[in-house]
């Protein structure tokens, strides 16, 4: 398995943003300009670029279909997030172009639907799993409950889900090191591929993650990309040179 690294852009009101103390905010790197950040990560190597529709998330108004359908006219494949919680969403995102959709921690509070999403998109469907520990705690419009990990792997895995994207929400955007024991957990507990996602900042971390046993898919990086404190074109090839060996 490829371990791949996977920048993420982030957009508010179609421009590239963040959360800063729960509020979107904008980023001015790139010109605020998703497309041109997007050309900036294809051009030092990414393969996939993880694309997060903040306003989707956190108002249920979507604002990023249109970036979605430009960045995925690029040569990469776009996996698009933003609380993903309907078919309507599901189906939009996809419809614009990209190859993969993140259904979001909030869907889970709705077995019935999780289950009837992933059975129809499956392996087009990846789990977002927001955790903090071994406790899912979802972010965005409606969070719903808190649930405990070890608790919603099991229907998650017998419903048939392809792939889950653990985001350790507490790091997200703190550039403090990724949660090494929650994604650890997920890989050996599930058996399927992993995308590990928060905190991460520095080369080593992804070394670390791509060394992992069982071995993960990949990782989402944000924050360390946008203020300089990760080299993008050097992290990919080293990570590449690494997984030859």
């Amino acid at each position: 398995m490829s371990f791949e690294v996977i920048p993420a852009i982030d957009l508010v009101g179609g421009r590239l943003g963040r959360l800063v103390d729960g509020r979107p905010a904008t980023v001015e790197a790139f010109g605020g300009d998703p497309q041109a950040a997007a050309r900036d990560f294809v051009e030092a190597g990414a393969r996939w670029i993880h694309v997060v529709d903040i306003d989707l998330a956190f108002t249920g108004r979507p604002s990023g279909l249109a970036a979605i359908r430009h960045i995925a006219a690029l040569p990469v494949r776009v996996q698009a997030s933003g609380g993903l919680a309907t078919e309507e969403e599901v189906a939009a995102v996809l419809g614009a172009g990209a190859a993969r959709a993140v259904l979001g921690s909030s869907a889970l509070a709705d077995q019935h639907v999780s289950a009837s999403l992933i059975e129809r998109y499956g392996e087009r469907l990846a789990v977002g799993l927001e955790v903090d520990g071994d406790t899912i705690r979802p972010r965005g419009r409606a969070p719903g409950g808190w649930r405990q990990l070890g608790d919603v792997l099991p229907w998650l895995l017998q419903a048939g889900a392809s792939r889950f994207v653990v985001t350790a929400v507490e790091r997200v955007g703190e550039l403090s090191g990724p949660d090494l024991q929650a994604i650890r957990f997920v890989a050996e507990a599930s058996g399927r591929p992993v995308i590990a996602a928060g905190g991460i900042a520095r080369l080593s971390e992804l070394e670390a993650l791509a060394a992992m046993d069982p071995p993960l898919e990949g990782a989402i990086v944000g924050s360390a990309l946008y203020q300089g404190g990760l080299d993008l074109a050097a992290a990919v090839s080293a990570l590449a040179a690494g997984r030859g060996r």
